[in-house]
């Protein structure tokens, strides 16, 4: 818990608070109702009946007997079964209806720590949700559509089609608590953008949450069919065969991600120069995108636009990645093909989408004296104008081998210098909020141990000049007519500022 943000851990604290005002009531319940509500008594069965299958529903990835029968064909997750929640909230009053959730949430199963607190808000969540749909479709006279209760089943015949009204709005309040609470999760635990936070979350739960809605109503008009509760556990079928295509799903993400991971390693292990450089500018690019407020899937998509960025490096030879002087025009030009290189290597890849361009384009400047083609402001794919900017912060911020790590604030102030001709603007804007937001850790990324060796304050970028002489050697006159080796998207010499450079792309 300590490591949760005090604002989380308040707002976590009263999401727990307002779940248990939305639970108590059930046990203060009279004994008896008039209508189609029976008393208290006959409401607990369901109760206990309809949070056991929820909390079984969410346990096999738990259960190690369970889990062994489950985890190779259907893995749970989170979401997989919430018509068995839709149909409590269809069936019984709002207070009894938000207690099926409670079980099921503590026992699910949770991907990253604190597992405890995050099972709490889970819980909490879930509850404040059923408890809102449940309000929801009573208003609209659900119970009386539905012709009774799960108390009292057998009261009278669904009255179709309204009973879809009633059933649709109990899943919109569903979905807009949700979607409402995950918003403000996101803001105080994970630092998000207040404009940005909840932007997309209920758009893409309309859909899933529709075809839950319909899963729910039949599970609630078999409940209260002539055959019972038995009945209703049919409608865990097509559930079950759901769970299926969302396990195939995740699976092939995880191919997704052993593929990135091979070509970052392999790129990784041919350039050490450049080790863990990949990911870090994996990392700026996502916070770049967080703060444009791109949605999830294209922000992971831009994430393994920043990790591929140099994948194209598997092409070049070498001698000239791991040269030690300054680079020939001609290494100079073998070393600049690597932007093609790497687009032909992920081509066939689809599932990389945009970021295809982007290691295509990521050396592209705003003014359009970059490579590979030269592009030009808006022409420049977007993907590429971010990962440009997080490149050349990394490689201004990395403490290499033959220099220390620029500070934040210098990198900073080089990006702003070049902004507009050289970066996009809003992109070096969208990083600056970032960094104040989240701050940024560097780590060495060369081979070699230890500190790095003191030399004098540069004018600006890092990397100025080429690498120094290895120990005991000769120094050696400048080559006319060479330039210095330098990151292509690291800020470089320009007439007005004399003697600066950046490192080796």
């Amino acid at each position: 818990m300590n490591a949760i943000p005090g604002a989380a851990r308040a707002y976590i604290c009263c999401a727990v608070l307002g779940a248990l005002a939305c639970v108590l009531p059930a046990f203060a319940l009279p004994g008896s109702h008039p209508g189609p509500v029976a008393g208290t008594e006959s409401l607990w069965p369901a109760v206990l009946l309809l949070g056991a299958l929820y909390a079984l529903c969410e346990t096999p990835a738990r259960c190690r007997i369970l889990g062994r029968s489950v985890r190779g064909s259907v893995p749970v997750a989170a979401g997989s079964f919430f018509p068995v929640l839709l149909t409590a909230a269809y069936l019984l009053p709002p207070a009894v209806a938000a207690l099926v959730a409670v079980p099921g949430a503590l026992a699910g199963q949770v991907a990253r720590r604190p597992a405890g607190v995050r099972r709490v808000w889970r819980a909490a969540q879930l509850a404040i949700a059923v408890w809102a749909a449940a309000q929801a479709h009573r208003l609209l006279e659900g119970p009386a559509a539905l012709g009774g209760t799960a108390a009292a089943p057998g009261h009278g015949v669904p009255d179709f089609p309204y009973v879809l009204l009633p059933a649709g709005a109990g899943a919109l309040a569903f979905c807009l608590v949700l979607s409402a609470l995950d918003g403000g999760i996101l803001v105080t635990a994970e630092r998000r953008p207040v404009r940005t936070a909840w932007r997309g979350l209920l758009p893409r739960s309309l859909a899933p949450y529709g075809a839950h809605a319909l899963a729910g109503l039949m599970m609630a008009v078999l409940w209260r069919s002539p055959y019972g509760p038995l009945s209703a556990l049919f409608v865990l079928l097509p559930m079950y065969i759901s769970c299926w295509v969302f396990a195939q799903y995740h699976r092939e993400r995880a191919a997704h991600q052993a593929t990135i991971r091979a070509l970052v390693q392999a790129v990784d292990l041919k350039d050490r120069y450049t080790r863990g450089h990949s990911e870090r500018v994996g990392r700026a690019s996502v916070m770049i995108a967080g703060e444009l407020g791109m949605d999830g899937e294209r922000l992971e998509v831009l994430r393994f636009a920043g990790i591929l960025h140099d994948v194209g490096k598997l092409g070049v030879p070498t001698r000239v990645l791991r040269k030690d002087g300054p680079l020939t025009p001609e290494e100079r030009r073998v070393i600049e093909l690597h932007p093609e290189y790497g687009h032909e290597i992920v081509r066939g890849i689809d599932f990389l989408g945009e970021a295809r361009s982007a290691i295509l384009h990521h050396h592209e400047r705003l003014d359009g004296s970059g490579y590979p083609y030269g592009l030009a402001g808006a022409d420049i794919p977007e993907f590429a104008r971010v990962v440009a900017v997080a490149d050349a912060f990394d490689a201004m911020t990395s403490t290499r081998s033959y220099r220390r790590a620029r500070p934040v604030p210098v990198a900073v102030a080089e990006l702003r210098r070049c902004a507009g001709s050289q970066f996009d603007p809003r992109m070096v804007r969208a990083l600056v909020r970032a960094l104040d937001r989240h701050g940024w850790q560097t780590a060495v990324t060369s081979d070699e141990p230890g500190p790095a060796p003191q030399r004098p304050p540069q004018p600006a970028v890092p990397g100025a000049g080429t690498r120094p002489p290895a120990p005991g050697s000769a120094p050696t006159a400048p080559r006319k007519n060479v330039p210095p080796p330098r990151h292509p998207n690291v800020p470089h010499p320009t007439p007005t500022t004399p003697g600066t450079s950046g490192g080796r792309p």
